[in-house]
């Protein structure tokens, strides 16, 4: 059973935050949607991290014409794997993002126009240390949980290793201490797309160029999908509306990298792309740190770590590689390989595949 029409909430902190690179932003806003109901020992919420282009609205509808329920709907809800019954759930847009929280499409109240590229980089820890300001605000000490997949997963790692008293546990999915070189170098032939778009204008556009966005967010696309979900569900199958000998004759594939290109430009802003992009390829959990074992040393939660076989995006390897560090250190740590068809998006689309395990690990956190 799906949550209750929802109702999006801000938050504005007119001190702002201090960034890593040394930066005030300010005054920092954080969009945000609620689930549930907060106990009265404010003991039952559950943050959970969006991945690079998500948003706050994780689940149910905003008014009753919506036809999109929120991102991850499937799991949030009475008797859902997140039930709402039991558990305060909520899901915070990050800084850096263009849902409301601030980011490159707001206006810097310096200048009164639009930051644009006079928007600092941001990394994955400032997005958290934002996001602990509004987990205070609400008056909420300790999160049950925090649990995000991919670049959400990364922030549930930060406030495993930052905010270690703030957590009693941390459910992390798809994710990776720090991005290989490959990953690095799709994201940044994604952004030569957007920079080599002549409406772009280094930032200064009207209208967001969407020829370079829509191309970098097919790149984007092809790196969530698996070589075994594309030949189920592309094959090598040629568009019954082109001729096979036609120059501009399309695979089906293609067809699909163009429809959602170019579906995303109505909602992205290419700016936010580029700044998430940036603060993607910059994670390194142990940034700041001697050694990836010094980070972990500051974990007391205890994780539950998730990899999905088919994922060449944040492959197996690297999740293990921080399961080893925690089992070292002598870190409560579980690990469960997936095993999946579905890429990258496999936490997204395959809930039930890791859900009986997710409700196992927050009964014992709860006992």
């Amino acid at each position: 059973m799906s949550v209750d029409l929802v109702q999006e909430q801000s938050v504005t902190f007119e001190s702002g935050v201090r960034l890593d690179s040394g930066r005030i932003l300010a005054p920092v806003t954080l969009v945000y949607e609620t689930y549930g109901t907060l106990n009265g020992e404010r003991s039952n919420a559950i943050l959970v991290e969006h991945a690079w282009t998500g948003d706050a609205h994780l689940a149910g509808k905003r008014h009753e014409a919506d036809t999109r329920p929120g991102w991850w709907d499937a799991i949030v809800g009475p008797g859902r794997l997140f039930d709402t019954d039991r558990y305060f759930v909520i899901c915070s847009n990050v800084i850096g993002s263009c849902f409301g929280s601030t980011g490159p499409t707001s206006i810097n109240p310096r200048t009164g126009k639009r930051y644009n590229l006079s928007f600092p980089v941001i990394t994955v820890r400032d997005m958290v240390r934002a996001q602990k300001m509004l987990i205070e605000r609400l008056g909420i000490e300790r999160l049950l949980t925090v649990m995000g997949g991919s670049m959400g997963g990364m922030q549930a790692l930060e406030w495993a290793t930052q905010y270690p008293d703030s957590i009693a546990s941390a459910l992390v999915l798809a994710s990776t201490p720090r991005p290989s070189p490959q990953a690095i170098s799709l994201n940044a032939v994604a952004r030569w797309a957007i920079y080599n778009d002549p409406t772009w204008r280094k930032g200064e556009y009207k209208h967001n160029p969407k020829d370079g966005l829509a191309l970098a967010r097919g790149i984007g696309h092809i790196t969530f999908l698996s070589d075994e979900s594309m030949n189920s569900k592309f094959g090598r199958r040629f568009s019954a509306k082109d001729g096979l000998f036609d120059f501009f004759g399309q695979f089906e594939v293609e067809r699909y990298l163009n429809y959602n290109g170019y579906n995303f430009v109505d909602r992205f802003d290419a700016n936010s792309f580029l700044y998430l992009a940036k603060s993607l390829d910059l994670y390194d959990v142990a940034w700041g740190y001697e050694s990836m074992l010094e980070a972990f040393s500051n974990v007391t939660a205890p994780i539950q770590f998730y990899a999905f076989s088919s994922d060449w995006l944040y492959p197996p390897y690297q999740t293990e590689e921080m399961v080893t560090c925690l089992e070292k250190l002598g870190k409560p740590v579980e690990y469960h390989l997936i095993n999946s068809a579905y890429g990258h998006d496999a936490f997204l689309l395959e809930h039930e595949t890791f859900a009986p395990f997710v409700r196992d690990f927050l009964s014992r956190v709860q006992n």
